[in-house]
């Protein structure tokens, strides 16, 4: 059986973008489309109603782009078990109500047991102390927190 894995808008976005002009976001946008050819199908990969509301935002070109994609896998409903979930970490000040979205994303891969939440937001996802926190917090939920890394992480399998 695959593990189960939730691709957040960073990762939907650096798969479809022109190529950076900052060297180290060019790099990881090259590192993505490499995980996504050619490590993604041990995965049975996912995104969220949240991840199409935010691809949908921005230029119309680019967004036809990350909507094509999204359409390719299957996605994840934003339930009310997860937005209060969501509401509860940033409540409990684990995550800053600025990051609300970035709390909906983890409270839907974490309802949905997902095995791994793929992104590139290291400030309040892929944080090494962040998660921490959120394991915690998680253990205190009756929850499983999921495995929150870049496709970096992922290259070895």
């Amino acid at each position: 059986m695959k593990s189960k894995i939730y691709v957040e808008t960073t990762i939907v976005s650096y798969l479809t973008a022109r190529p950076s002009r900052e060297l180290i976001i060019e790099a990881d946008q090259i590192l993505t489309r490499d995980w996504w050819e050619h490590k993604r199908h041990v995965f049975d990969v996912y995104v969220s109603s949240m991840v199409l509301q935010e691809a949908m935002k921005g230029d119309p070109d680019a967004s036809r782009k990350r909507v094509d994609l999204i359409e390719t896998m299957p996605i994840l409903a934003l339930d009310e078990e997860g937005i209060e979930l969501a509401d509860r970490l940033v409540a409990d000040r684990i995550l800053p109500e600025k990051a609300h979205a970035d709390a909906l994303h983890l409270a839907i891969a974490t309802v949905n047991r997902i095995d791994y939440l793929l992104t590139w937001n290291c400030k309040h996802l892929a944080n090494a102390v962040l998660q921490k926190r959120l394991r915690h917090f998680m253990k205190r939920n009756r929850h499983e927190l999921p495995q929150i890394c870049t496709p970096r992480a992922l290259m070895e399998i």
